[in-house]
């Protein structure tokens, strides 16, 4: 078979069904609310040389990082991966993201019978490496110093169990000892065993169906097509590119704080342009911190690749082929590429944001009509850990809130809505009462949190937990100090607002990183941030 753009088209998205009903296998069999409602959890396929080839439409952060991740296990595992292996892994410093984060890596082989010519030499059936596939899905806690596993540490150790790339299965063969060891860190073993059961039902998914495809259009076809794919979204890419005036764009932005130290964290960013190609130049950033916040360098390509990706749009396929006419400069030892065993477990979820924002920020000045007002420039994370007493065993409840997305060059920004590096859904209130000792008091657009401007920036929203026992909480947030700016004379959005009603009235500001002891009747009330508003106000009359 020839590579014709209808052939191309029919299997890029033959490969992203692959990636597709895994993640529909995993969110039917998981057993914690975090990935079956929330669906917390992300999809890809990758060729044999580890490159990503397709993904599902799951989590930007996970999927920019995960080919670091297959990376590394190709790296332990050289000549080594067989057909029934599968791998499992979280170290943020060998291609995971943070430890709650726990990905699974299988190769997919099939079966080539001996050639009927050769008939008088070896008749054995061969196997050969089709590619692989893999997953990635938050565990809702992995242990470490506090439920939820994402503390306010100062190294790695304290944020959980650390996994390196190793072979949970062999051959078939599933290591239960493995399991185990995982089961017996984490406060929420029965939920660890469903959730890992449920990812390696998920990876036995794409490995049948890759294979499927393989058997129907055979094994020369399949590899051409994945290797025109990633040749496609390069061209595409680069095409893009030269749309964007040559020049060099920088931005300085401001992390509110570490966690530990109160002061400001700089994100620098200098994008050069010149013709298809760009550099993405972090030099200037604020050297690694004491606190949780820094980011693997897996997750700031992860940021950069999405910015890529917003700035292409949907004719460029969603693979590492992107990638190729871009440059990224991370000097190791920064915020951005910290050295081992620095905390990540904020960087993740709170600093892939504020990448994205002045990445964004920067293309603004090369593309002003083109890119919207800052988002809320936060995941919002609210973590909750205690005993319940009516199960009477411990749980483990985590939560991102959405907030404003930024007024956009054309229409307002939309309110109460996940944006940039994550994209899951709410846990129902149903689901969350349910499943824990907590009870929602109220879930709500924070009204008028949203930036001002020609076309206003969408609102933010407020969540307010009860808890029905004593409980601890962590709470990983931004934009409680420096507003989401509004772009080309729109109005800033408004800062979020973390608050703890002390026996459901007693108001008590909280900081925007903090961990907290709560009793029963107490309230948490989370107001995030809006975005910003584009555009002067008085053009809108």
């Amino acid at each position: 078979m020839a590579v014709d753009p209808i052939s191309l088209e029919v299997f890029k998205n033959m490969f992203i069904s692959v990636a597709e009903e895994m993640g529909v296998a995993l969110q039917r069999t998981a057993y914690s609310p975090n990935i079956k409602e929330r669906r917390d959890f992300s999809c890809a396929l990758f060729n044999p040389q580890g490159e990503m080839i397709a993904q599902a439409a799951d989590i930007p952060v996970h999927l920019g990082a995960m080919p670091s991740s297959v990376r590394a296990a190709l790296d332990v595992f050289p000549n080594a991966l067989q057909s029934g292996d599968m791998v499992i892994l979280n170290d943020p410093y060998l291609g995971g993201s943070h430890l709650p984060d726990i990905t699974l890596i299988a190769p997919v082989f099939v079966e080539i019978p001996p050639s009927p010519n050769n008939k008088g030499g070896d008749r054995r059936i061969s196997k050969q490496l089709v590619g692989l596939v893999a997953n990635r899905g938050h565990h809702a806690d992995v242990g470490g110093m506090t439920p939820g596993s994402m503390p306010l540490s100062t190294e790695l150790y304290q944020e959980g169990t650390i996994i390196p790339p190793i072979k949970l299965v062999r051959r078939g063969r599933i290591n239960q000892e493995i399991i185990q060891l995982i089961c017996r860190n984490s406060r929420t073993p029965e939920e660890r065993k469903g959730d890992l059961a449920a990812q390696m039902a998920s990876i036995r998914v794409g490995e049948t169906r890759l294979q499927e495809v393989v058997q129907r259009y055979g094994m020369a076809d399949t590899h051409e097509h994945m290797s025109a794919i990633l040749d496609y979204s390069e061209r595409v890419t680069r095409l893009a590119f030269q749309d964007i005036p040559d020049g060099t764009y920088q931005v300085l932005d401001y992390m509110d704080d570490d966690g530990l130290v109160d002061q400001l964290v700089p994100i620098a960013v200098a994008v050069t342009v010149a013709g298809d190609e760009i550099t993405l130049d972090f030099s200037g950033t604020s050297p690694q911190r004491p606190g949780c916040i820094n980011a693997p360098a897996a997750v700031t390509m992860s940021a950069c690749l999405y910015v890529i990706r917003c700035l292409v749009g949907d004719d460029a396929p969603a693979n590492q082929g992107c990638l190729r006419p871009v440059n990224i400069i991370t000097p190791r030892g920064t915020l951005l590429n910290p050295e081992p065993p620095r905390g990540v477990a904020g960087g993740n979820v709170e600093t892939s944001q504020r990448i994205t924002d002045v990445l964004l920020a920067a293309f603004a000045q090369a593309l002003p009509e083109f890119i919207p007002a800052a988002s809320q420039g936060t995941m919002n994370n609210m973590i909750i850990g205690g005993h319940d007493p009516v199960r009477e065993r411990p749980y483990v409840y985590y939560e991102t809130i959405g907030g404003g997305m930024g007024a956009r060059p054309t229409k307002d920004g939309i309110s109460g809505i996940h944006t940039h590096m994550t994209n899951t859904m709410n846990t129902p209130i149903e689901a969350m009462e349910f499943a824990f000792p907590l009870r929602l008091k109220k879930y709500a657009l924070r009204r008028g949190s949203g930036g001002d401007g020609k076309y206003k920036g969408g609102d933010g929203m407020i969540r307010e937990v009860e808890f029905l026992a004593p409980a601890r909480v962590t709470l990983l947030s931004e934009r409680r100090k420096r507003p989401p700016p509004g772009y080309h004379g729109g109005h800033d959005g408004h800062t979020g607002e973390n608050v703890l009603l002390r026996g459901g009235y007693e108001e008590v500001q909280l900081a925007g990183k903090e961990i907290l002891d709560v009793e029963a009747g107490d309230i948490i009330s989370m107001r995030t941030p809006g975005g910003g508003g584009w555009g002067a106000p008085e053009e809108s009359e």
